[in-house]
């Protein structure tokens, strides 16, 4: 099989899937939207800036300069919004190198792994090379549906709605991380009659990777380290435009009144100027540690150390990192909203909050606190959990078998 992705190959989602496929035998390429470091084993790798991504430099990447300045100098939302209206200005010169690249690999399958923009600009080039004079039949497109493709992105203005359905009716299947953004496909114009299939996003969780923190006793039993460490909670969402990261600074004062004792830590999170603000304003500085973006490995680590893991978002689909701590122990709290609700059961495994609201955020907090033996029965209903529903090999067991239904259907309605 010749799989061609479109994705930002920087992203370790991205990376998990195409990794899968290389060791698997499968000769792959990449069209990336982004710059990013050489991928072992892949046989192709193109740079296709779209949106504001060709800004960004080797040497940028590299150093996060040019990531830190932006940072500091717009806010997220800000930045959000402007790649909103900015994309579509991009997409005909970025559809225009992906044809060619289609029409030279002519890969089996194309795997788009968003809507904005490597779906959209999939779905142009492909338009395109239908046209007069093609040379070659299109390979099936098959679009991967992010948390908030939907919910945050397709309404945000007419040009991204109208991209969108247009995404939706070209691509041959969807692949989403929760069934809510199967069904809101279809309102979008995606045929009832495709196939989609529902799986984690990144792939699945690799459980060698991200495991609860355990030693064994003298007598036999299992016994968590991390309950001997001082609590710590941990932040891994970063800035973005859905994380509301003002109910998680303003419940922390709330916190430290009852638990002055815990520790926050925030990955991802250094040079953003607003989180900066917020600590000096809320006299939160002792108690809250800023941390760069990290490795794989390394937000495991910080899991295994973590009591607590907060996902306070209002557009969400199943973020990687709650089922990531999940997996290494930790008690998840999370915005009240439906794709969570596919995870979480509200006061079984984990807490569901308002993400208005930093007074029901310090309360859940300070109730996990107070109650260990919660926090025990979640750990273990969480891990068995995720190793039914979202380890990685099984997981991608599953990609490969849709990969090949989605192949083996196109080559059948070509043939009509």
């Amino acid at each position: 099989m010749k799989l061609l992705y479109i994705a930002d190959g920087r992203s370790p989602i991205a990376l998990n899937w195409i990794s899968y496929f290389i060791r698997t035998g499968y000769e792959v390429h990449l069209a990336s939207t982004f710059p990013c470091p050489q991928i072992d084993g892949l046989a192709s790798l193109i740079l296709i800036p779209v949106a504001m991504s060709g800004l960004y430099g080797q040497s940028e990447i590299r150093s996060g300069n040019r990531g830190r300045m932006l940072r500091k100098i717009v806010p997220v939302a800000l930045r959000t919004r402007i790649r909103q209206w900015v994309a579509p200005i991009s997409f005909s010169r970025a559809a225009h190198a992906l044809r060619d690249v289609n029409e030279r690999i002519q890969p089996d399958l194309i795997h788009a792994m968003r809507i904005p923009y490597e779906g959209m600009i999939a779905s142009i080039a492909l338009r395109r090379s239908t046209g007069a004079g093609a040379s070659i039949k299109n390979p099936p497109l098959l679009i991967s549906v992010w948390g908030n493709d939907f919910t945050l992105h397709a309404r945000s203005t007419s040009s991204m709605d109208h991209y969108t359905r247009a995404t939706l009716l070209d691509c041959n299947a969807l692949h989403t991380d929760c069934q809510r953004d199967l069904d809101l496909a279809t309102e979008f114009g995606f045929a009832s009659t495709k196939p989609g299939i529902v799986l984690p996003g990144g792939g699945g969780i690799k459980l060698d990777v991200f495991y609860p923190n355990e030693k064994l006793n003298k007598d036999g039993g299992n016994q968590l380290l991390v309950d001997e460490l001082p609590m710590t909670i941990i932040n891994p969402r970063g800035f973005r435009a859905y994380v509301r990261n003002d109910t998680f600074f303003h419940a922390i004062p709330s916190v430290l009144r009852k638990y002055p004792e815990v520790r926050f830590i925030c990955p991802g999170m250094v040079g953003e100027a607003q989180a900066q603000k917020w600590i000096l304003e809320l006299g939160i500085g002792d108690q809250v540690e800023l941390l760069p973006v990290q490795s794989q490995r390394e937000m495991a680590n910080l899991f295994r150390r973590s009591h607590i893991s907060l996902s306070i978002t209002t557009h969400d689909g199943t973020p990687n990192t709650l089922l990531e701590a999940m997996a290494s122990g930790c008690f998840p709290i999370a915005g009240d909203i439906q794709s969570i609700r596919e995870w979480i059961s509200h006061g079984v495994n984990g807490l569901l909050v308002n993400p208005n609201d930093p007074n029901a955020l310090a309360m859940a907090i300070q109730k996990v606190i107070s109650q260990p033996e919660m926090r025990r029965q979640a750990r273990e209903r969480n891990l068995h959990m995720v190793k039914d529903r979202a380890e990685y090999g099984k997981t991608m067991q599953s990609a490969e078998g849709f990969y090949n239904l989605v192949i083996e259907r196109n080559r059948d309605l070509v043939s009509l």
